[in-house]
């Protein structure tokens, strides 16, 4: 097992996930990857003021500025690519933005009409702490919205919308230190992108952008094949996750509840009904987003609510 750094460059950048990207770093299983990724909109420059328009690494760029695509090596189609996330750093400032977009949120709140409104924070990732340019303070709670690998499907894929057979902009604050997110493959050599670093969001990301900032992630990345489920899902320290992706909230609601009942059934050596019954008494279900065009919705089972 060996440790490799892997840096944001104009050659190590995407602005989308495609299988026909020649990967920028090949590594082995059980093998140890640093990777630095941008803030979302690729920032190479500090903003000075909220709100304003620095150099970025990808000019015109269609999505989030990623690292990669991570080659790894003997990963199939039928495996699950198992990402264990040591640490996440973020940089020393980042960014908000509400109301930039012609949204059912904006649309709802009356915005539309209304010019964006900009948050510039310094964060100090040693303290665990973030400051808004206009006092706010609030804790750090780093986590990487987008963490996807390479759909099956020839061509380029927006890294907009998340999607149950590969992940990506998932968004889920849970997604912190200590976790493992299970990523199914779907090309040889999974393809793994990662970035979209958030010092901070809440529950829905409810104004299109959390803590926008760079980041410095430590994974491990293994590959499995007993894993109980198909799709993304994560054993996080909050507890055990599992995600529904899709333009109705009532199938993504559905999908999120199915896959931890049927988790559960697993775990506990239940029938449907029957983990269903216990599901309502401990799972938790939570909109994880409704930014990016797909609504998500995450099923946690906490850690320990069972004995």
């Amino acid at each position: 097992m060996t440790t490799a750094r892997l840096d944001p460059t104009p050659e190590t950048t995407a602005d989308v996930f495609s299988s026909g990207h020649a990967p920028v770093l090949s590594v082995d299983p059980g093998d140890t990857v640093v990777v630095r990724s941008l803030d979302a909109s690729g920032y190479v420059e500090r903003q000075t003021v909220p709100g304003e328009r620095r150099p970025t690494l990808i000019t015109d760029s269609r999505g989030h500025c990623l690292t990669g695509p991570i080659e790894v090596r003997g990963a199939e189609p039928g495996q699950m690519l198992a990402l264990h996330l040591g640490s996440l750093t973020p940089d020393t400032w980042g960014w908000t933005v509400a109301g930039v977009l012609d949204t059912p949120v904006t649309r709802r709140l009356g915005l539309l009409e209304s010019p964006p409104a900009w948050l510039l924070w310094d964060l100090d990732a040693e303290a665990g702490r973030g400051t808004e340019s206009r006092g706010f303070v609030r804790g750090l709670a780093p986590f990487l919205g987008v963490m996807g690998v390479a759909p099956a499907e020839d061509g380029e894929h927006s890294t907009i919308p998340p999607r149950a057979g590969s992940g990506g902009n998932i968004d889920c604050k849970d997604l912190v230190a200590g976790t493992t997110l299970y990523l199914p493959v779907a090309v040889p050599g999974a393809l793994l992108y990662l970035g979209d670093g958030h010092a901070a969001q809440g529950d829905g990301e409810v104004g299109g952008t959390a803590i926008e900032c760079g980041m410095t992630t430590e994974v491990t990345l293994t590959l499995a094949t007993d894993r109980p489920l198909t799709t993304v899902h994560a054993e996080a320290p909050a507890g055990r996750i599992t995600f529904g992706f899709d333009a109705d909230l009532n199938v993504a609601t559905g999908d999120a509840l199915d896959a931890m009942v049927v988790w559960m059934q697993e775990l506990y050596a239940l029938d449907k009904a029957t983990a269903l019954a216990l599901a309502s008494t401990v799972v938790d279900l939570r909109v994880t987003q409704v930014a990016n065009q797909t609504w998500g919705v995450h099923a946690l089972l906490p850690t320990g609510v069972l004995a």
